[in-house]
């Protein structure tokens, strides 16, 4: 198992030298401490995956992290060390704008929380709510900011766009309003980083039209001051909102004076507002991001620039936001060598610190860096010492030290898996020159002995290795031998249990991963997938086609645009593919990956456009021969589930499309939510079930068929359904339909053989449960040697039966085996975390309420509606996988054993054996006893054949 924390939102660094850990608070709405050694997760609290567990900030003093969350309703503090709850509240709602620290006379007491209409100040030690105050005005005016350097007051600012600045000062005894001052700023849209307080509360602002800084003084003045940057030789780029970035190091002191003006996504000035006075302190021009930090009495500035120089490239997958966090973002900038410098500056006069530069190289992954947060200490001279926390774009972190070594990497976007494929290793080379030796046409019986000799040499030479490894391992202690996999020693064990994964990340990041392991071989990022892209990825080549190396297809498809565009790789070394897959000028809205191959062993794979026009990858004279030979055969169908409408149609010879068949469900009654159909490597061992009475009850094995589910539009838990429908997916015909009322989703389906289970929230009983749909044929096959849905006259008999289930269910999916002899299970993976592996006899819909001979002879379970969670049925353990969104099955070289894979916010491998292991010897086997009495055996036999053979002269003799 891996546990991943998700894309960082805030972090916190401790600033000592010998601290072990850093606070974060992420996107996946997790609060976590990593370990700053190994990166490792200390302790983790996983909220609601809703935007009702979202954390809206993220406060640090001492020892405790104080986080809002759910829109500013819920306000926690935790104990940074052990990862405990010190307390929550429930705050009042409305739209949560800022929160804050408050000190007063050098002890920082409270946590302020400003909402859209009321300002409440909260003990830090318990919570309890000290006061609450309702802002004047908060109909017309948006109060953004908050401000206090321990003074005993605090400056709230709000703003009436294009008008004027109210700016409200609260008494932190009894939140009493003592002041109260509104200042003209009719340019002013916003404050989030276009304002910020330096100094001892003096909030200055940037106006892009004017090309000058505004500034005020909260406590003394009333009106804004103009300063044009003109005068400072600064100007801003073109269509670039300039922001603002201050630091206040402590909340019981006044800011610092200097802060950082971002002019261009790569240039920043570090500027000083004293006495009234604005200076430059220094000018950065590749800059790609900054950040403050602070140690003891010295404030220092964090610069990341790029070594060679920012060229202007592709703003793909960033979005301008507006918080503090966005305003460090480099916005459309591209590396050329991806090598990054790191450096430290003293913000009181823009000096550079010497020896403090961390160099970094981003090489591998291509992605930009995206966040940076800084650690400072001071070291046993009073020089600066620091470390370095960047996550990049593809949701990496890196923490780096000087002068550029990284102490660990996390790969974060591995807590947002969306696609997973598992491929069989390669071949070793002793492996292969074996196949090699019987899978190609020698030069005569010479070159046949010739080649043979060769490869029993080298299966000499891979056994000698392999001896010399044992013994020189067998002289080391067992902590010193490694087993580490590396991309070069891959290769596929006896029976096929240890298999690559190929893993597609939202954020446009494939992974490599070895199953048993978990080791991470290879990654790739691409750069050009947007936020919200839906991916398919398809095995187009196995490695049992030695020497073409495998080959899998990736297809994007954009959110918005809905353009979609392939990426071809070889998924075990994670290398782009020679093959040139075709541009896609048209919205895809449908993929099948035939059976036939084309001469390099690649399936062919067809591409459906919104014009229903077929491309076919890869598009060879072998393969459209192929095709047009075939085309009568190929059918495929389209859901639109906006108009719920299901279509049929099938590929004519000059690759042209025409519709067959097509199934309305009316939009304003019912909304189609699922289209399942059955998985195409599925093996099914046995055509029927024998029956007590040993007749045959044959199953309807119809591989075109779609299990269609849809739910109510009405949500009244009086009058909302479920409706299931069985389609055959080449001529449309509605096989079963059968609706559940007063129930709803979401609904989670499984479908396979002759089988649909699927799982549903009952509203009239309150509880959750499973609905077993089970097709026969009858006693008679209508047709046992082939298998057509035009040649269908009789419909199946349909079997349903329903059972409770006590909990909710995060995933479903159903074993699967080479060969499908093994019995199949459920697997349920739970909301606790937990997989259920439940065997599918238990939710078979012949189950007989009174048992009778027959059914005991054909070992059916009496009917009981409950099925019952029995904790020896997880197959994981206390390894919970946290927001579960998937489990992923795949046969392995043995019958008996189906490799699983879990995943969501972490991700888990193990293997399953439902019919347990028949074909494997047992641990406990007695190999001993077995090969002494065999060897007794074959003595007594030597003995008995010299016995009889000496009897046999005697006898001739006489």
């Amino acid at each position: 198992r891996q546990q991943y924390v998700g894309k960082l939102k805030f972090a916190s660094l401790e600033a000592s030298q010998g601290s072990k850990k850093l606070v974060v608070a992420t996107e996946k709405n997790v609060v976590a401490a990593l370990n700053s050694r190994s990166g490792e997760i200390l302790w983790r609290h996983v909220d609601k995956g809703t935007p009702e567990g979202a954390i809206d900030a993220m406060l640090i003093h001492g020892q405790d992290a104080i986080t809002v969350s759910n829109a500013g309703r819920i306000l926690r503090s935790w104990e940074t060390n052990i990862g405990g709850l010190n307390w929550e509240m429930s705050l009042d709602t409305g739209s949560f704008q800022v929160a804050s620290l408050v000190g007063l006379q050098d002890v920082v007491k409270y946590v302020a929380v400003l909402k859209k209409a009321a300002i409440s100040l909260h003990y830090l030690s318990n919570g309890h709510q000290k006061w609450v105050e309702h802002l004047p005005g908060s109909e017309s005016t948006q109060y953004q900011l908050l401000y206090s350097h321990g003074t005993g007051v605090i400056h709230v600012l709000g703003i009436v766009p294009q008008s004027h600045l109210n700016v409200l000062t609260f008494s932190v005894e009894d939140g009493e309003i003592t002041k109260q001052i509104s200042v003209a700023a009719p340019w002013l849209k916003s404050l989030n980083g276009v304002c910020s307080v330096v100094g001892e509360a003096v909030l200055v602002c940037v106006d892009v039209d004017t090309h000058s800084l505004y500034v005020c003084s909260l406590e003394t003045e009333q009106e804004m001051k103009q300063i044009l940057l003109q005068s400072l030789d600064l100007e801003f780029a073109d269509g670039f909102q300039p922001r603002i970035l201050a630091t206040q190091p402590n909340v019981i002191s006044a800011s610092r004076t200097q802060f950082f003006l971002q002019l261009s996504p790569s240039h920043f000035s570090l500027l000083q507002y004293k006495h009234g006075l604005l200076s430059h302190l220094r000018d950065f021009q590749q800059a790609a991001l900054v950040s403050f930090a602070t140690t003891g009495e010295k404030t220092v500035a964090a610069v990341l620039t790029c070594r060679s120089e920012l060229k202007p490239g592709s703003s793909d997958g960033l979005h301008a936001g507006s918080t503090l966090e966005d305003s460090r973002k480099q916005e459309s900038l591209t590396c050329s060598n991806q090598t990054y410098n790191i450096n430290l500056y003293l913000v009181e006069t823009g000096q550079r610190l010497l020896d403090t530069t961390i160099t970094f190289n981003l090489e591998q992954s291509g992605a930009k860096p995206q966040q940076l947060y800084i650690q400072v200490f001071l070291k046993k001279d009073d020089s600066v010492g620091y470390r370095a926390l960047v996550q990049t774009e593809d949701h990496m972190l890196m923490f780096l030290q000087q002068p550029g070594k990284v102490v660990w990497s996390r790969e974060e976007s591995l807590a947002e898996v969306v696609s997973l494929e598992m491929v069989d290793l390669p071949l070793t080379g002793a492996q292969a020159e074996l196949e090699g030796e019987f899978g190609k046409k020698a030069d005569g019986l010479l070159g046949m002995f010739l080649k043979r000799l060769s490869s029993q040499l080298i299966l000499l030479q891979a056994w000698t290795a392999h001896l010399w490894k044992m013994f020189y391992d067998a002289r080391k202690p067992r902590s010193q031998i490694k087993n580490e996999i590396n991309i070069d020693n891959l290769a596929r064990d006896e029976f096929n249990l240890q298999k690559m994964m190929v893993m597609v990340t939202a954020s446009g990041k494939l992974f490599g991963i070895e199953s048993s392991s978990g080791t991470i071989l290879w990654k790739q990022y691409l750069r050009n997938v947007k936020l919200g892209s839906s991916f398919k990825l398809m095995v187009q080549r196995t490695t049992a086609h030695f020497p073409h190396p495998p080959q899998c297809t990736l297809l994007v498809k954009d959110k918005e645009t809905k353009m979609s565009f392939l990426y071809v790789f070889n998924p075990i070394f994670g290398k782009r593919s020679q093959v040139a897959p075709p541009v896609l000028k048209r919205p895809i809205l449908q993929t099948l990956l035939l059976p036939i191959m084309d001469q390099d062993y690649a399936k062919v794979l067809l591409l459906i456009d919104d014009e229903y026009k077929v491309t076919a990858f890869p598009a060879t004279k072998n393969v459209l021969r192929q095709l047009e030979e075939i085309a009568h055969s190929i059918f495929f169908y389209l859901v639109d589930a906006e108009q719920g409408k299901l279509s049929g149609f099938r590929l004519k010879k000059d690759l042209t499309t025409e519709e067959s068949w097509e199934v309305i469900i009316p939009t304003e009654v019912q909304r189609i939510v699922t289209v399942k159909g059955k998985r195409s490597n599925e093996h099914v061992h046995s055509q029927g079930r024998v029956m007590g009475d040993r007749s045959v009850l044959y199953k309807s094995l119809n591989p075109n068929l779609l299990a269609v589910v849809t739910e109510s539009t009405d949500t009244h838990h009086e009058r909302t359904f479920i409706g299931i429908y069985l389609i055959d997916g080449v001529t449309g015909r509605i096989i079963h339909s059968s609706v559940q009322k007063k129930a709803k989703g979401p609904v989670h389906i499984v479908h396979s053989e002759n089988w649909v289970v699927y799982q549903y929230w009952n509203t009239k009983a309150r509880r959750n449960e499973f609905t077993v749909l089970e097709l026969y044929e009858g006693t008679e096959q209508y047709n046992a040697t082939a298998f057509s849905s035009l040649d269908r006259p009789i419909l199946p008999q349909v079997l349903q039966q329903s059972y409770i289930f006590p909990s909710a269910i995060s995933a479903m999916e159903a074993t699967i085996t080479e060969r499908g002899i093994t019995s199949r299970h459920l697997l349920i993976g739970l909301p606790s975390g937990a997989i259920l592996s439940l065997p599918k006899a238990l939710l078979d819909p012949r189950r007989p309420e009174i048992p009778t001979e027959q059914s005991r002879e054909e070992n059916l379970i009496p009917y009981s509606p409950d099925v019952q969670i029995h904790a020896e049925r997880f197959i994981n353990y206390n390894q919970t996988i946290s927001r579960m969104r998937g489990i992923y099955t795949a046969p392995s070289g043995l019958e008996s054993t189906c490799l699983v894979v879990a995943y969501g916010l972490d991700i888990y491998q193990t293997r399953v054996y439902p019919s347990k292991q028949f074909d494997v010897l047992k641990d406990d086997y007695d190999y001993v006893l077995i090969s002494s009495v065999l060897f007794g055996l074959v003595f007594a036999t030597m003995i008995t054949k010299r016995l009889a053979q000496v009897k046999l002269l005697n006898r001739a003799w006489r």
